[in-house]
């Protein structure tokens, strides 16, 4: 889902360590763009920004948030009625799942999680459905757990848009930044779909 925002790639053009250390560098660009060739000099101002703290917390607080969106897709199953809102509820899931694996990865390579000091309310994140919101969900049925599932759905997606806009004008590192976007172009179209399914229903 996330690629490595930037490859470098060393080429080789003789044998000798003297030859190697002054080898180029290919830096590739985006797609159909022509690569870069730097000096080796030049590589460290190419390499990816490390994260800040807003990127810390963006990748932490996102990944509990999510979890929270799989908590409520688990109910869906059994308690649903409807077989589209059956189906938004296996791509929201089957989209967050792996989501939540490449912020946990990413979360390993920059050395875990926002600052113990942030002192972040779970609970306060934009979007959360509170304890009592889940436990009605959870205790309803048919069309009343549809129409509840969608508004708690939208509301969640609507506060992960929110997390994930403010990362992009506070964060400053470009896998994070890469997250965001893909959770800001996913959630967009899952909202726009329950809001065109939640009349229907």
């Amino acid at each position: 889902m996330v690629a490595a925002a930037i490859g470098l790639v060393i080429v080789v053009t003789g044998c000798s360590s003297s030859d190697q250390d002054a080898a180029p560098i290919i830096v590739p660009n985006g797609p159909g763009e022509q690569a870069q060739t730097i000096s080796p000099g030049e590589a460290s101002n190419h390499l990816p920004a490390p994260p800040n703290e807003a990127d810390q917390t963006y990748v932490t607080m996102m990944i509990v948030h999510h979890q929270q969106a799989l908590t409520m897709t688990e109910l869906v199953p059994s308690r649903s009625a409807n077989e589209t809102v059956k189906g938004l509820a296996s791509r929201i899931a089957d989209s967050q799942k792996p989501e939540i694996g490449a912020m946990q990865q990413w979360q390993k390579q920059f050395g875990g999680g926002a600052p113990a000091h942030t002192g972040h309310d779970h609970a306060a994140m934009p979007g959360m459905a509170s304890q009592a919101q889940l436990d009605a969900l959870a205790a309803a049925r048919g069309g009343d757990f549809d129409r509840m599932f969608l508004q708690l759905m939208i509301a969640h997606h609507e506060g992960a848009l929110k997390m994930a806009t403010d990362l992009k004008s506070n964060g400053r590192n470009v896998q994070a930044e890469e997250m965001a976007d893909d959770v800001i172009a996913v959630q967009t179209d899952e909202i726009k779909r329950m809001r065109d399914l939640l009349p229907q229903l």
